[in-house]
């Protein structure tokens, strides 16, 4: 049974995903595009890969189902990331992007991402028609309209346009990049080269098991990056990327972990204080309420469900400075409204070289005094009663008057691809104050997420949410 996630498809390697299961989803895509572009002649598409087990072999299987179905395909001869496919798309007006990938989920695992004809993530109702195409007709296979393209030449050249690389230079940066032996590989480090720029990559060589660590850019799976800078103490900062590089992690060049919410809060002072970009802001509901320190008479900041296809959502029918979640991806109006952990991390990069600032915890201390600490945490709850999607519109219908204390002033209610309400976001006193309430639809699990004045304030808040669905 094939069922899809956010943009696309995971499963187990051998299991369900397959030769087989991907040539069903690939007619499946096939019938999609045939249907939305029937007007254009020819429909053609892009496919990209990552350095898992079988992604090449499931990428050459995509391709030669579509190239039977009489679409052109434009087929990546190499591992690239997935910001550098979704480009390639934008760039070339392809009709849609294939990106083969689980992207930092284990390496049992592999999975499809469907990109839209705007370089950014299928929206919801595009997904599900895919979705329902499945098993409607036999796979129909040639390789006549497979190209073997360099998907990477045009992101290079995007990126170069954008980044000062110059002032990185000027400023005598050194960077430390971990590239999680993801599609990562050695991008940064040669376009940081190229540049006379200074940086080092560890684990740069893509691996198909990740080198023994799970590729998601967080803490608990950083350490080596984190021992290497505290002990050499020659970096500016540390950057990491995912298993398809298009989300970031960042360590201080002490070692110390600096959170996605505080990288999330300074790229933005960056882009719209330095940069001076117009545009509204996007955050998914997870992400620090003290972003509404950034809302003003021209700008929003617009809160949307967690999941960075509603980021694109905003970002392809509003004007959208930057769009940002808390699992650390990062899209730009200047670039793709797509995660992109290589572009972010040089963007970055450029805001610490433009601040005068030698080491990125200098920069964070001067940052912390403007804005104040943040205090945040989240709690992933294993749920197996059978009652788990009808606790929050329950709770919707009848929410509490306080939480830990203190007075809910508002409650937002967030929905799934199928109407129900899967989110709820209580906004509490004295911002920033809230607990979210997350549901998975798909897995045995309830997701708790808090902000509060204090640690002690989070842990309250978080438990008081817990209390509410034992």
């Amino acid at each position: 049974m094939i069922i899809f996630g956010t943009d696309g498809w995971r499963g187990l390697l051998d299991s369900e995903i397959n030769i087989a299961s991907v040539e069903e989803v690939a007619q499946a895509f096939a019938l999609y595009l045939k249907n939305k572009f029937a007007q254009k002649d020819k429909q053609s598409v892009a496919i990209g890969y990552d350095g898992r087990r079988c992604s090449p072999e499931f990428a050459a299987a995509f391709a030669e189902v579509l190239s039977g179905n009489n679409i052109t395909v434009y087929l990546s001869d190499d591992i690239v990331p997935t910001p550098a496919l979704s480009f390639y798309v934008k760039k070339h007006n392809l009709n849609a992007g294939v990106m083969i990938t689980a992207s930092h989920n284990p390496p049992v695992y592999n999975g499809i991402k469907f990109k839209a004809d705007y370089g950014g993530p299928f929206l919801t109702e595009e997904t599900l028609i895919v979705e329902n195409n499945l098993y409607k007709q036999k796979p129909i296979k040639n390789a006549s309209l497979v190209i073997k393209s360099d998907l990477m030449k045009d992101y290079i050249e995007q990126i170069e346009s954008i980044i000062d690389f110059e002032s990185i230079s000027k400023a005598g940066l050194n960077i430390l990049i971990d590239s999680m032996s993801g599609a990562g590989r050695l991008i940064l480090e040669k376009l940081l080269t190229k540049h006379k720029c200074l940086s080092h990559t560890i684990f740069a060589t893509a691996d198909e098991n990740f080198s023994g660590r799970l590729a998601e850019p967080i803490e608990a799976n950083l350490q080596p990056l984190m021992d290497k800078l505290s002990t050499v103490g020659i970096y500016s900062l540390g950057v990491a990327t995912d298993g398809d590089a298009d989300r970031l992690g960042v360590i201080l060049e002490n070692g110390k972990w600096l959170s996605a919410q505080e990288t999330i809060l300074y790229l933005t002072d960056y882009i719209v204080n330095v940069k001076k970009f117009t545009g509204h802001v996007v955050k998914t509901s997870s992400v620090t309420d003290k972003m509404y320190k950034f809302q003003n008479d021209d700008r929003k900041i617009l809160d949307v469900q967690v999941g960075f296809k509603y980021i694109c959502e905003k970002m392809i029918t509003e004007n959208v400075a930057i769009g940002c979640e808390e699992s650390g991806g990062y899209g730009y109006k200047i670039h793709i409204p797509e995660r992109d952990g290589i572009f972010s991390a040089l963007l970055l990069t450029e805001m610490l070289a433009k601040s005068g600032y030698k080491k990125l915890s200098g920069y964070v201390d001067a940052k912390r005094k403007e804005y104040g600490n943040i205090y945040y945490d989240r709690i992933d709850l294993k749920y197996h009663k059978e009652n788990r999607t009808e606790i929050l519109p329950a709770m919707f219908g009848n929410p509490p008057a306080d939480i830990a204390g203190f007075k809910v002033e508002n409650v937002t209610p967030y929905y799934s691809s199928r109407g129900i309400i899967n989110g709820l976001k209580f906004f509490l006193q004295d911002k920033p104050r809230w607990l979210l309430i997350r549901a998975s639809e798909t897995e045995p699990m309830i997701r708790f997420y808090a902000e509060g004045h204090s640690d002690e304030e989070v842990q309250m808040i978080l438990q008081a949410g817990v209390a509410f669905v034992s």
